[in-house]
């Protein structure tokens, strides 16, 4: 699963949020940032609120004052929690809240492979937002792919979500 992340994470982010400027590529990357928990065999330590939430009091830390990076770098950590809503990944506390109930993850299966064919429908519907968002932002046009790729920012956010 992969669009399924993507296409709930931006229309989220501009139904609550409502900010035209808000840079969608860094909340793109940590919407399917855990994802690669995969490679270690099942949901590790980005499936867990603590990583994210550690990365987002990190970034608030480091950016502290009203610096033009801290805008960017925000939706990374947000995408990252998107993601853990969109996958269900509370289902597993112990690694949801890892490291409080043990360091061990005990080969914790992907939230995504629990689901079976629900991913699949999952992800269907993450294609059909995406689409939409192509769509309705005008990103087969070139320039605004250009300028999509240079900024992040979609005409969608926020009015016409709502």
């Amino acid at each position: 699963m992969f669009f399924w992340f993507i296409g709930t994470a931006i229309v989220t982010v501009g139904i609550v949020f409502r900010d035209p400027r808000f840079d969608n590529r860094l909340l793109i990357v940590g919407s399917v940032l855990p994802i690669a928990d995969g490679v270690a065999g099942g949901a590790r330590a980005l499936h867990s609120v603590t990583v994210s939430v550690g990365l987002l009091a990190a970034l608030m830390i480091a950016t502290s004052g009203r610096k033009p990076i801290r805008k960017l770098l925000l939706g990374l950590p947000i995408g990252m929690i998107l993601h853990l809503v969109f996958d269900g990944a509370w289902n597993n506390t112990e690694v949801f809240w890892w490291p409080f109930f043990g360091w061990s993850f005990d080969d914790a299966s992907f939230p995504v492979s629990d689901r079976g064919l629900w991913s699949l429908l999952l992800e269907a519907i993450g294609i059909g937002l995406c689409v939409w968002l192509w769509r309705h932002n005008h990103l087969r046009d070139a320039d605004r792919r250009r300028a999509f790729l240079h900024d992040g920012q979609l005409d969608a956010v926020p009015e016409r979500f709502g």
